[in-house]
Parts: structure tokens; sequence; C-alpha cells
């Protein structure tokens, strides 16, 4: 009798053999970010219109005429692709990695299996992390739980010159807040400008509705949180769990995204930070959904990202 492996065994995964058929050439990936980008037909990314577009047979980097705007356009345009020399087919395959690898995929894999530049492989993951940029001023209804934590080097790891300029263990490091709504299993996270309590409130108070139930540990930058119904755990004593109060399933996303840091990407800037948050916050909301449905709302989130190689390194 076949036994069902633990965890998402019953999420709808597509094989390599599967991914290759999808995307022969370069036609059947341009077909699908169209299906994906426009699914009511072409449009012009500058009116948003549709009426006044047609289809151009000698044009083929940019097939499509929008009368209205008088200027020819792709399915790149309006979209974090845009001006791009990199193949759709090649950006299709990248979404599939970044989104069947749990910590994500690192530019010197990408390069290899894409057969680009390590330097256009990072400028890729980067772009494709535009997806998940998107503010979303729904609050949680809750409960919710609420927890930081801090990216960085250990100072055990450092040269003893280097040491000595830090005062404290976390001092070289970057503070990181989320809330988790448990209803939704959606995840929030930003790296807030300090991580003192005034600035920690203003973040979870602005994602909480009114009359939420929060959950959070004994951390200073969550105490008197007036008018909440909060309530806490205390893990300085070994208290972790109290019937419903705890913090573990947000632990769980912790847990990913260091594992990535550490097993993946081996150093995040905090330069580059948040765009890594938002990466595997929103992943984390997606992650019961089936590959391609995956990879389909990634091509979507794409549409009015824009990132250039210079805002990036700036």
């Amino acid at each position: 009798m076949a036994r069902q492996g633990p965890g998402k065994a019953h999420r709808a995964g597509i094989t390599l053999a599967q991914l290759f058929e999808m995307f022969p050439d370069e036609e059947s990936a341009r077909l699908w970010f169209e299906e994906q980008l426009w699914p009511h037909g072409p449009e012009c990314p500058k009116c948003r219109g549709r009426d006044n577009v047609t289809a151009t047979a000698n044009q083929k980097p940019l097939p499509y005429w929008c009368g209205s705007c008088r200027r020819h356009f792709s399915v790149r345009m309006g979209t974090a692709m845009e001006r791009s020399r990199v193949s759709l087919r090649k950006w299709a395959i990248a979404i599939y990695l970044e989104m069947t690898s749990l910590k994500g995929v690192s530019s010197m894999k990408l390069h290899r299996d894409l057969g680009v530049t390590q330097k256009t492989a990072w400028f890729m993951l980067h772009r494709i992390r535009e997806a998940w940029t998107h503010e979303n001023s729904r609050k949680f209804s809750g409960p919710v739980e609420a927890d930081e934590s801090w990216f960085g080097g250990s100072l055990r790891n450092m040269h003893h010159a280097k040491k000595a300029h830090f005062t404290s263990t976390v001092e070289n490091k970057t503070a990181v807040t989320a809330v988790l709504d448990r209803k939704s299993r959606q995840v929030r996270a930003r790296v807030l400008p300090d991580n003192r309590k005034p600035t920690v409130e203003r973040f979870i108070r602005g994602n909480l509705q009114d009359g939420a139930t929060l959950y959070t540990d004994e951390g200073a930058a969550f105490q008197d949180l007036y008018e909440l119904d909060h309530h806490s755990v205390n893990h300085a004593i070994f208290e972790y769990v109290r019937g419903p109060v705890h913090t573990n399933t947000l632990e769980s996303f912790w847990s990913m995204l260091k594992r990535a840091y550490v097993g993946t990407y081996h150093h995040l800037s905090a330069k580059h930070l948040q765009r890594y948050v938002n990466e595997f916050a929103g992943r984390y909301g997606m992650r019961e959904l089936g590959t391609h449905q995956q990879m389909r709302m990634t091509a979507y989130g794409l549409a009015g990202r824009r990132l250039t190689y210079d805002q990036l390194t700036a």
C-alpha cells in the first residue's frame, strides 16, 4: 500500500518535463505571460485601453500597436521585465525555479541553470521579488501573532578588531517585525527604521482591526499595548504556549526565512533585506497553492512594477 508523504503532499506540482512542455519556445512563453497579465486581451500599458489595440506582423519585439497612444508595445512593458534582454522563456523558468525552491534560489545557481551571467541572474531575482512589494491596506481581523527577529552576522564570527566597535550582540544586526493573521495565514513583515516601542506599536496597530486579539512574547517593544486585546507568553521563564497564546505559527515563517539566509544566500544586506522579506512573506501566504497557480500569481504581480539596475545599485 502506497504511503502518503508528510507536509503539503496534496499540492499540484509541475515536473521539469511538464515545464519544458509548457514552454518549448519563446512564443509559448510570450502567450503564457500575456494570458496572466492580459486576461481580457492585449492592453496598452500607458492608457490601459484595449479597443484601439491591434497586432502588428512585422514588429516582433513590440508586436502590438495602440492607436490611441500611437506607439508599439509588448507584454514586457509596464512590468518588472521591461527592457530586459533575457528571453521570456528564461523568465518563466526563473519564476518556476524560485517558486519550487523553498529556501529560494541563489544568483549563482540561476546563472548556471539559465546560461546567463551571475549579474543578470541577481538582477532577475530582485525584479521577480518586486511581485511581492504591493502594499495591502486590509487590516487583519485576528487572532494575530506579532514578533520580531534579527538578521546579520554573529559577533563571535567577527575578527576581534571589528568586534571591538560593537557594544551589544545585536548592534550589527537589522530588526524585522512581522504580524501574522491566523485566520488567513497571511504575513506582513517590515524592516523598520528602529525597534523602539513607538515604531513597532505603530506598525502593529496599522495592521490590526479594532478588537482583534494580539499574541506576542514578552519583548519590550510589545509591552503596554493599551486598548488592544493583548496576551503574551514569557520565553524568559520557558513559557512558549499557554492555551491559544503563542507565537509558534510566526516562528515557522522566521525559520524558513533564516534557513534561506544561512543555506542559500549566506548574507542579506540591510539595503536589500526588505525585498527578501517581502518575497518570503508573499510565498508563505500562497504555500498551499499549486505550482502553476503560484507562478501565475507571481507573473501577475510583476505588472506595474519597475526596477532599473541603477535603482537597485544606488
